[in-house]
């Protein structure tokens, strides 16, 4: 199943190459050599983006990390343009039918040209946008009886610490969070991006072991954690990150409230949150789980708070309106019942350094119970 996905991606991927491509040499024909320097451009940056993508770990960190900012730069160009292009070929279709513009020739290059130029400026807008993350407040309360007491937790998730999140930038980062003076520091998955390789390399444990939280740093695996390594190496890193794994474990902190965190869904042999949770209804429960499905699975164990990440919200416009429509909670905070949840958009992010319609962001919450 994983690899007929994979297979269908790639050839989606091509085909939007190719048919991008294609159109634009059309469009460019009848202007000198704009034909071929396009074609040139266009042969150069796909191989830019393929090069980043299957061999960024096998190149020194300073060209691979170039490579791939290109190469996820080009990609969102690529959509857009292609998606520009099909738009056209559709108005193509019915003016053959029902005419109503004189000459399609313009209507492809004004499309290609104003596409280019949009693109650029939301790109800039995009980039800035990343590089100044966003620090959301929460006040939840629990609805177990009342201790009378509060801690300030940080949440953050996806930050995707390998090539294009560096060590540098992870210094940044937990700067960030401890700048907030936390009680509790909560990893809501794909800490790491696809390759143990860079993050090892940079001795990026370094930077995880220097976040201040007295009540400790708990994280879980995302589907990222999956991609690369064996679980048995990440889980090496996590120790040595003094970051305390959960794998379906429910432990109590301080004696009192549980935080329980599930094993992503990639894993076909995690357990039912019931499992997780049983006996551990008495005192305030926390809750973190990498992908935001099935909530009501949350609301019906009597989970206090649910902390997801995993969607980006999209990262950039228009996925952002594709999350919403897939997951029932695709960013933000919701309350079902007695249960609150926050799906965070997360920190760092996969791919293109980009947030269009999205954010990069850290999570404060002031948790009452």
């Amino acid at each position: 199943m994983k690899y007929g996905f994979l297979i269908f991606f790639f050839a989606f991927i091509l085909s939007m190459i190719v048919y991008t491509i294609v159109r634009g040499c059309q469009v460019l024909a009848p202007y000198g050599y704009s034909k071929t320097v396009y074609l040139v451009l266009m042969i150069v940056l796909t191989t830019a983006m393929f090069g980043g993508l299957f061999f960024e770990n096998q190149l020194p960190h300073s060209f691979a990390r170039m490579l791939s900012f290109v190469g996820y730069s080009y990609f969102i160009v690529l959509a857009y343009l292609f998606t520009s292009f099909l738009l056209v070929d559709d108005v193509r279709i019915i003016n053959h039918f029902f005419p109503f513009i004189g000459n399609i020739k313009i209507l492809r290059l004004s499309a290609m040209l104003l596409t280019i130029g949009a693109v650029g400026v939301m790109m800039i807008y995009g980039n800035i946008k990343f590089n100044r993350p966003e620090v959301v407040n929460l006040s939840i309360k629990s609805n177990k009886p009342v201790q009378h007491k509060e801690i300030r937790i940080v949440a953050i998730s996806d930050i995707h610490l390998g090539v294009s999140i560096d060590k540098k930038r992870l210094q940044q980062y937990v700067t960030m969070v401890n700048a907030q003076n936390p009680d509790l520091v909560l990893i809501a998955g794909d800490l790491v991006d696809r390759s143990l390789k860079p993050v090892i390399a940079q001795n990026m444990d370094e930077e995880l072991r220097a976040i201040k939280a007295p009540l400790g740093v708990y994280g879980i695996f995302g589907n990222h954690e999956y991609y690369g390594e064996s679980d048995h190496h990440i889980s090496d890193f996590y120790r040595k990150s003094n970051i305390r794994l959960l794998r379906d474990t429910c432990v109590l902190v301080n004696n009192e409230f549980y935080l329980a965190g599930r094993d992503d869904k990639h894993n076909p042999h995690r357990k039912n949150l019931e499992d997780i949770l049983i006996s551990h209804s008495d005192k305030p429960v926390i809750l973190l789980d990498h992908q935001p499905y099935h909530l009501e699975d949350a609301e019906r164990n009597n989970v206090d708070l649910q902390i997801s990440g995993h969607t980006h919200n999209g990262q950039f416009f228009p996925a952002n309106l594709i999350v919403k429509s897939i997951f029932e909670l695709g960013y933000g905070y919701l309350k079902k019942g007695n249960t609150n949840y926050y799906v965070s958009s997360g920190l760092g992010l996969w791919g293109p350094q980009f947030r269009v319609a999205s954010q990069s962001e850290l999570v404060v919450i002031n948790f009452n119970y």
